[in-house]
């Protein structure tokens, strides 16, 4: 997920669009809380580490 929003941010700075710039921003926060998440061990999803 992480890298899926950097790909949608560097997407929608060169093409100038702006709702793939904000999925982009949603798509990577999401990414790393579930880093964060399964980085401290908690369960997420039914998986105890989330890449």
């Amino acid at each position: 997920m992480i890298i899926l929003g950097i790909i949608l941010l560097v997407l929608g700075f060169i093409f100038g669009i702006q709702i793939l710039w904000i999925l982009g921003i949603v798509v990577l926060v999401v990414g790393l809380v579930l880093l964060a998440l399964g980085s401290m061990g908690r369960a997420v999803g039914g998986r105890r580490h989330y890449y």
